[in-house]
């Protein structure tokens, strides 16, 4: 007995999976922006059990504009990589991932997007670690980087390279693609 697996089983595992990362990043998201503006706004202590139990209170204490800072990087982040996988979940959804024919110009926008989002990404990450380091100097206690969410900017700038070559890739491939259809 043999089980295959179809490309269109996949898919819709794939399809699954991307709903419940996107799901659970706006979460993350709204997360950071509803306990940055409760902080802020209502009740300084929250500073103290912030998002998932991180303690941002000395950050609060040193100054109240560097909190927004960091954590307005916190949540630009969480929104970038969801709009990502909104992007995948709607790639999917639409069935706009045709196998048959895979060079199409919904596929190179959405690999271009790809890229620059995950670039965005790499660059706020990057923006935000480097202010934690220098506030860090400064002598404030805060937690690690990849706790706040803004670690791995190399990564998601890797990442965005290799979107940006399959972008060219995809877009080459679109030509060729339509050259045939126009022979034949």
């Amino acid at each position: 007995m043999t089980i295959t697996i179809t490309p269109t089983q996949i898919l819709k595992v794939l399809h699954v999976v991307s709903w419940i990362i996107f799901i659970g990043l706006c979460v993350n998201a709204g997360g950071f922006l509803f306990n940055s503006l409760f902080a802020l706004y209502y009740n300084p202590m929250a500073a103290n059990n912030f998002w998932q139990g991180i303690d941002l209170s000395s950050l609060y204490d040193f100054d109240k504009g560097f909190f927004l800072i960091i954590t307005l990087y916190m949540f630009i982040v969480g929104t970038l990589k969801a709009v990502l996988f909104y992007l995948i979940v709607k790639l999917i959804h639409d069935k706009n991932l045709n196998l048959n024919q895979p060079f199409n110009n919904k596929m190179t926008r959405f690999v271009a997007n790809g890229a620059y989002l995950s670039l965005g990404i790499s660059f706020f990450s990057k923006w935000g670690a480097d202010t934690l380091k220098w506030l860090i100097g400064k002598g404030v206690q805060l937690p690690a980087i990849q706790d706040l969410n803004l670690g791995g900017a190399d990564v998601w700038f890797f990442m965005g390279i290799i979107f940006w070559v399959l972008k060219q890739l995809f877009k080459r491939g679109e030509t060729i693609q339509t050259e045939n259809d126009l022979t034949i």
